[in-house]
């Protein structure tokens, strides 16, 4: 019986970038030269953004994937490493809170400690929530370690990320990925031609070279060049919710060694980010123009910037969404090309990877069954869906009426995805869990009670828990916790002692 399938033979990625050079690493690792050839068109005369410096956990296992080596990678991307990130002026000016990554670190009967916690704040219990969360104790300290490597103590509970320099990353992942065999041809590309299916055909670069392939994955950014206007797939415009559309990105020194966290402190017109790295920080001002100039974004970027600047600022133009369909026909879209969230909770390199895991899990042959791309597609926009609700949230809850801006979010009306869910939160606690479960209930519990977000009650289960001693086993846990940190090594002492990069006054060896 003969066999119905065309495979493919070619698989052609435009653009470089991020997204470009991780989805030639996962191809080319997970072809092993056997399935089909890889080849990436990208141009040097063409910039990249270049901003997607902050990650979350599940970055590290696209690492582990490809067999990297985390603390080699940290030395060529001058990486430092990530317990969470810190929220100032959110909920109201001059409060803060932290959003951590891993779980609470106190055993207890049921497993969710949030809700003990809620009962005994009901009962007059005064430590915070964050008191039980490692990567919070961690990160307010300055000190860090990998949490694996104390699989019995209390610092087991954290998880971490990393920053990285995105361009060494792009450069670094170039050469994993020519090393397994991935062409890099140097070009711009000019036209596109289609088979009169509809297909793409093949892209024609500016000086007459003619390049063909069964597969195409468009990671040429804002232009979206193949999804876009050759294919005319739609955008789903998500600024009613989220009103920033530029950013004013900047690379500063570090008068100090890095904190092991991203901030994100909310502004009179939107947000600033700092991304510590080894040798720089990368700040940023995201904000909506209706309220806020470039100039003021700059002037108000270099007021809090914390350093001395080292490249020249550049502006992003940006609109929230994503495309109506992430895979048309033979066309993948990835990274900025398929849809863009503001960088709140660092999720964009995330959502690259996503993108091609999902597309290896459903690689078509050259025919692209309709069924896979519906699937996939079903997929990726309930995962772009859940970020994009996670991050309206840290907006719709805030309390600030201090201007104009602030007042518009506040009375904006959120999604119903939304909405719902944090009603049901509201009742006693309860997380509807999502598809992706990147963020995790700990994730939802923190940022809401951050935002002053009470439930108006605890889990009925929790009463079946005896509450006689829980005050004092809860002081006893929070006390191991903050014990166990403290007799860590600042975040700067454990970058210099495993993953030195070359090499900024603070990490010279004593």
């Amino acid at each position: 019986m003969d066999d119905p399938r065309r495979p493919i033979k070619k698989i052609c990625i435009v653009g470089g970038g991020s997204a470009g050079w991780i989805a030639a690493a996962l191809l080319s690792e997970h072809f092993k030269g056997k399935v089909a050839e890889i080849e990436l068109v990208e141009s040097d005369d063409i910039g990249i953004v270049g901003v997607g410096e902050s990650t979350i956990p599940p970055f590290l296992q696209m690492l582990t994937r490809l067999g990297i080596n985390e603390q080699e990678f940290l030395q060529e991307v001058q990486g430092s490493f990530k317990l969470g990130i810190l929220f100032k002026d959110w909920k109201l000016k001059g409060e803060e809170y932290i959003h951590p990554f891993g779980y609470f670190g106190v055993p207890v009967e049921l497993g969710d400690l949030y809700q003990v916690w809620l009962r005994a704040r009901a009962e007059g219990y005064t430590r915070g929530l964050q008191e039980f969360a490692a990567a919070s104790v961690m990160l307010n300290e300055d000190r860090f370690t990998l949490p694996f490597k104390a699989p019995r103590t209390p610092i087991a509970s954290a998880s971490y990320a990393v920053h990285i320099d995105a361009r060494k990353m792009a450069r670094y992942l170039r050469r994993f990925s020519e090393a397994r065999g991935v062409t890099r041809t140097e070009g711009i590309v000019e036209n596109v031609t289609q088979h009169p299916n509809g297909f793409v055909e093949s892209v024609i670069l500016k000086d007459g070279r003619r390049i063909e392939a069964d597969f195409f994955i468009d990671c040429t950014g804002f232009r979206a060049l193949l999804i876009n206007k050759t294919l005319g797939v739609g955008y789903h415009d998500w600024s009613q919710w989220l009103l920033s559309n530029r950013a004013v990105a900047l690379q500063v020194t570090n008068p100090t060694p890095p904190g092991p966290y991203t901030l994100a402190h909310a502004q009179d017109a939107g947000w600033c980010w700092r991304i510590p790295l080894q040798q720089r920080s990368g700040v940023g001002y995201v904000f909506c123009d209706r309220y806020c100039s470039d100039d003021e974004a700059l002037a108000t970027l270099l007021k809090q910037a914390d350093g001395e600047p080292v490249v020249d600022p550049w502006i992003i133009p940006f609109k929230t969404g994503m495309r109506e369909k992430l895979w048309d026909k033979n066309v993948l879209s990835l990274g900025l090309a398929g849809g863009f969230i503001e960088p709140l909770e660092s999720t964009a390199l995330h959502l690259i990877y996503r993108g091609m895991d999902f597309f290896l899990r459903f690689m078509p042959d050259a025919d692209c069954d309709p069924v896979l791309i519906t699937e996939y597609n079903q997929r990726m926009t309930q995962d772009y869906e859940e970020i994009r609700d996670f991050v309206i949230m840290h907006y719709a809850m805030t309390q600030r009426e201090d201007n104009a801006y602030w007042r518009e979010i506040r009375n904006m009306e959120m999604p119903e995805s939304l909405s719902s869910k944090i009603d049901l939160f509201k009742v006693n606690g309860t997380i509807r869990e999502g598809v992706d479960l990147m963020f995790r209930s700990v994730s939802w519990q923190s940022v809401l009670e951050g935002m002053g977000v009470k439930p108006r009650a605890y889990h009925p289960l929790t009463d079946r828990i005896d509450f006689t001693d829980m005050p004092r086993y809860l002081d006893q846990g929070a006390a191991a916790i903050r014990h166990a940190v403290l007799g860590l090594p600042t975040h700067g002492d454990f970058l210099r002692d495993h993953c030195t990069a070359p090499s900024p006054e603070w990490l010279a060896p004593v």
